[in-house]
């Protein structure tokens, strides 16, 4: 397994990315996920503290409270296009292994500081090099051929994403994602101002 961090989340034509930068040498692993996770991921990243504890939040409470934690993330297999991983758990006496979609793996990884590893075969058919200026390198390349524009997403503001995706929702007729993105600006807000 290879020890991997997280370089960035990106937003492209196709969706949002999470590039894992491998440890070893100089390629990264691009994941596609879904907005849902892109947000979790994005919430962190950026320290935002929520008035009310997320999902992946209530998770981790939910471990700590019943003497587990999380030892590890483990992507270990791509198959058509799928990625699949494990979340270890341990306590004081066992192990555990749960099946998990690497992008709610990887939320919870770095709410609980525990490391991202990638089998070597993994990072052998999906990994590639990418550079801050080669748009040839872009994650909808990876999968199409062809070039995306794409955005890296930490340096935008969570309300920011928040309303992107909002708008793409609507615009891909979501209306049940739109109403919960709309739910959470409204919360990010009220908790800027200390409605």
């Amino acid at each position: 397994m290879i020890l991997t961090t997280i370089r960035q989340l990106l937003l492209s034509n196709v969706g949002f990315v999470i590039l894992l930068d491998n440890t070893e040498d100089e390629r990264s692993l691009p994941i596609f996920i879904g907005a849902a996770e892109a947000q979790a991921i994005a919430f962190q990243l950026n320290n935002v503290d929520m008035p009310r504890p997320l999902t992946h939040d209530l998770f981790i409470t939910t471990l700590t409270a019943v003497g587990y934690s999380i030892e590890k993330v483990e992507i270990y297999d791509l198959q058509d296009g799928t990625f699949f991983s494990n979340i270890i758990l341990v306590n004081e006496s066992s192990e555990i292994t749960i099946d998990s979609r690497p992008s709610d793996a990887i939320a919870l990884a770095i709410r609980s500081n525990a490391p991202i590893f990638v089998s070597k075969e993994v990072m052998d058919k999906a990994g590639r090099i990418f550079t801050d200026n080669d748009e040839e390198t872009t994650a909808q390349q990876h999968t199409t051929g062809t070039q995306s524009q794409e955005k890296p997403l930490p340096h935008v503001p969570p309300l920011k994403k928040l309303e992107h995706s909002l708008e793409k929702a609507i615009t891909d007729e979501r209306y049940e994602d739109a109403a919960k993105l709309r739910d959470e600006i409204n919360t990010l807000k009220d908790s800027h101002t200390g409605n």
